[in-house]
């Protein structure tokens, strides 16, 4: 259930009805909005629905929550969640969920100290915000490159300073959460590891941010209460990604459900990002698909870029030139100034 508060109510007076709540043996997420604040109450709800919570001081109503996804759903908050990345010092910082549509932007996978600098130099100046590159790759094949792990994360920390831009990777692995929390300022969860619930827990108690993607063959409802597993281990920075997802359709590598964004923004408060990318798995339906994802309300996308991508160690044939990556952000800036938002 949700307790809303009245715009009058005191610290006191919402931390007085959070403690009564923790005492019946229920947790509680606290939403402070700019005019109202809210109470997730977490657990057995039977146990305080006799409760007469509404004579509470400062306690304006009590909502029960229908939706299994609580804490995600945009009813538990009374305003849409902002995520602001620092980044390294010197940085400005990056907020996603804003007015503002973020690129990330990077290589699939990072293959060298040099080429890093190099795309990530590209990546800058073209117009990202937020550098992306994969040191730990989940591949179908267990003969394809699997990314040089630690010592990739040691470039991208080395990146990150250097570029003076914040860096998102992915986590595989529990053992390695960590490591790779150290190492980055946002971790993202692959379409892969999506429902990997172990994983979810233990990147959740990091608390940084997460970019969590839809799986191959996932529900909505699915990423939803996957982002539920993150949040209700006390990670509130959650962002969800549209990855495309696997249909009957063989031109392209999966089905960018571009249906996704809106509905997620209608049922979530979390921000909501596209990866056409992934979605498509071809350099030449990246742009339309990533200015679509711009129109239908995304705040973020995400892009790779390769200055070689017949030489890439993954994905090449989803990788943009430097050029076209370039075009791709002047005109999806366009898309987001039609729309009523900047890039």
């Amino acid at each position: 259930m949700i307790i809303v508060f009245r715009p009058d109510a005191t610290p006191q007076q919402i931390d007085h009805v959070a403690e009564k709540v923790r005492e019946w043996g229920l947790k509680t997420n606290i939403s402070r909005g700019a005019e109202r604040t809210l109470i997730g109450v977490i657990g057995d709800e039977a146990k305080v629905r006799a409760k007469p919570l509404e004579v509470f001081p400062g306690v304006e109503a009590v909502m029960p929550v229908l939706k299994p996804y609580r804490l995600v759903s945009a009813e538990a908050r009374s305003e849409r969640t902002r995520i602001t990345l620092p980044g390294p010092p010197g940085a400005t910082p990056v907020v996603i969920g804003g007015p503002r549509v973020v690129v990330i932007a990077g290589p699939c996978s990072i293959e060298s100290r040099e080429m890093l600098m190099e795309v990530g130099r590209i990546a800058r100046d073209g117009g990202a915000q937020i550098l992306r590159a994969g040191a730990f790759k989940p591949r179908t094949s267990p003969y394809a490159f699997q990314g040089h792990g630690v010592r990739g994360l040691k470039y991208l920390a080395e990146a990150r300073l250097e570029l003076c831009m914040p860096v998102v990777t992915e986590v595989m692995d529990t053992r390695d959460a960590e490591l790779v929390g150290e190492a980055a300022d946002m971790l993202q969860i692959g379409a892969r590891n999506m429902q990997n619930f172990t994983l979810l827990k233990a990147v959740g108690r990091l608390r940084k941010p997460v970019l969590l993607k839809r799986g191959l063959s996932s529900t909505l409802e699915e990423l939803l209460m996957c982002a539920e597993y993150l949040m209700s281990a006390g990670c509130h920075d959650v962002l969800l990604c549209e990855r495309g997802i696997r249909t009957f359709e063989p031109m392209t590598r999966n089905t960018l459900d571009l249906s996704a964004i809106p509905v997620l923004k209608r049922e979530s408060h979390l921000p909501v990002l596209a990866d056409p990318s992934h979605g498509t798995g071809h350099w030449d339906l990246v742009g339309p698909m990533a200015r679509a994802a711009v129109a239908a309300g995304a705040d973020g996308i995400t892009l790779e870029i390769h200055p070689r991508p017949e030489e890439a160690f993954s994905d090449g044939p989803q990788a943009l030139l430097p050029k076209t990556y370039r075009e791709l952000v002047k005109s999806m800036a366009a898309v987001a100034a039609a729309v009523g938002r900047s890039l």
